[in-house]
């Protein structure tokens, strides 16, 4: 492909060199550059890609795309942008020939939750004989294929790859998760998407965004920025979609300047998509949903939310509801999410991956509703994030549970014993004093375990699915479920 026809989407500030020159392939990284590579400079959190176009065209670059040019060119092409970041994933999109436009993509986007609803989807999507693929937090899927995942939403190049080879394996759906960063970064710059899912709204990556406000309209620009229409397989075009909370106080707030069809859900008042939970228990709730009944495997307020979310969307999707309530009935819970250990001397322990003040008062709360034992919580804050929630979180489970262990999560380059002191600042001197502090996690696991009674709920939050730790920039492996089943 040419550089000419590779920046056909973007809206150059200047062209300097031969724009009909062939380009090999597309890099943001200067390490991985070689002869007749694109590079494109992007600035990042930490580096500046500008300060790497002299190693760039060193190692043969054929071309670059920057916001600013270089004193000397030598004989690159440049394209000159006022976003490179965007630039890189319209690139990303027109390599990778468009695909995000030959599949309904549909993305999820919110604090919490976005990893169920686009995980339940996938599955639903596919009982009902369809090919799709996933993109989530945990691992991505081409049909039955996994990719392991890195991040939230991968960077542009991998994205549009993915997206790639979904349409090759024939997939006719994609669902992916959306993060304030990747919007921010402009990761899913260039991407059609059909519809866009938003479940609530709170705290976190305060560390990224600076303020709450900034972290809410970043969310809403990904509503913002939809189209009125979007394409599917075959080339039709096709109306887009908007599905929001109508519980969370900003789920009309990131609906009221978009172009898509909006859709509303909600457990407690008038929406498109109503649902109630009529009995529940460890192994499920009984769900009213617009008026009809069904028994799912999931369980607690929250998840009744997502449910409704995922129901929407499907009939959004063109599915009928009968066909979408027969499969709810059958999905079991993502991995990490709400998972239930059930030991022989009576006591059930609980992994999530609840990491937010919010999410964490959720799982809490839901287990209250259920429990007839005493609830041990046993949780952490990550290092290197935000500071301001950690004592927030020891808050909400000192208040919540019966006995708290405060223990470590991911400390990355973070004393551990800091981040306890940070979260230990949100307790009183009295419940200090009833409260556990065990820095290791596994012993602060196993002490869990061993105090547990019949009918007692361990709560151990904060990691869910990740199957390790990172401590001062090594990734060690630790499994909470691990941990667990040594005293099941």
């Amino acid at each position: 492909m040419t550089l000419k026809e590779l920046t056909a989407d973007l809206r150059p500030l200047q062209l300097v060199g031969d724009m009909d020159i062939e380009i090999k392939d597309i890099q943001f990284d200067s390490r991985k550059v070689t002869a007749g590579s694109l590079f494109v400079a992007t600035r990042g959190t930490a580096v500046d890609g500008h300060d790497f176009i002299p190693a760039a065209l060193q190692s043969g670059a054929a071309a670059v795309v920057c916001e600013q040019l270089p004193e000397d060119t030598g004989k690159a092409a440049f394209v000159l942008v006022r976003n490179s970041q965007q630039a890189l994933g319209l690139l990303a999109s027109r390599w990778f020939g468009l695909p995000s436009g030959q599949l309904t993509l549909v993305g999820v986007t919110g604090t919490n939750g976005k990893t169920t609803i686009a995980t339940l989807l996938y599955k639903l999507v596919r009982a009902l004989g369809h090919k799709a693929g996933l993109l989530s937090t945990v691992c991505n899927y081409i049909e039955d294929t996994p990719v392991p995942a890195t991040h939230t939403t991968p960077d542009a190049l991998e994205l549009n790859g993915l997206l790639r080879r979904m349409v090759d394996a024939g997939c006719e759906y994609c669902f992916m998760e959306v993060s304030s960063h990747a919007v921010a970064q402009e990761r899913i710059a260039g991407l059609d998407f059909n519809g866009a899912l938003f479940t609530n709204l709170t705290r976190d990556h305060i560390d990224f965004h600076k303020t709450f406000d900034n972290y809410r309209d970043t969310k809403k620009r990904f509503f913002d920025e939809l189209k009125a229409e979007a394409l599917v397989a075959g080339g039709a075009s096709v109306h887009t979609f908007a599905v929001t909370n109508k519980d969370d106080k900003n789920g009309i707030v990131m609906v009221q300047n978009t172009k898509a069809d909006i859709h509303t859900y909600s457990t407690r008042s008038l929406a498109d998509y109503q649902g109630m939970i009529l009995e529940e228990g460890f192994d499920g709730m009984l769900l009213a949903i617009n008026r009809r009944e069904v028994f799912v495997p999931l369980v607690g307020r929250f998840n009744a939310s997502n449910l409704l979310c995922i129901y929407g969307a499907a009939v959004c999707l063109g599915f009928s509801s009968d066909d979408v309530l027969r499969v709810l009935s059958t999905l079991q819970p993502v991995n990490g999410r709400f998972e239930a250990v059930r030991s022989p001397k009576g006591w059930t322990a609980i992994v999530d991956y609840a990491h937010t003040p919010d999410a964490v008062e959720n799982v809490i709360n839901t287990i209250n509703e259920i429990r007839r034992g005493k609830l041990i919580t046993v949780v952490g804050c990550g290092g290197n994030r935000d500071k301001g929630k950690r004592p927030m979180m020891a808050q909400i489970a000192k208040r919540g549970s019966d006995q708290l262990i405060l223990t470590s999560d991911n400390p990355r380059d973070e004393e551990p014993a800091d981040i306890l002191r940070d979260m230990a600042a949100g307790l009183t001197d009295d419940e200090l004093r009833s409260t556990l502090i065990i820095e290791d996690r596994a012993s602060a696991i196993k002490t869990a375990c061993l105090i547990a009674q019949n009918d007692d709920v361990i709560l151990i939050a904060g990691k869910g699915h990740e199957d390790y730790q990172i401590i001062k920039g090594v990734k060690h492996h630790f499994d909470d479920h691990e941990e667990v089943r040594k005293y099941v």
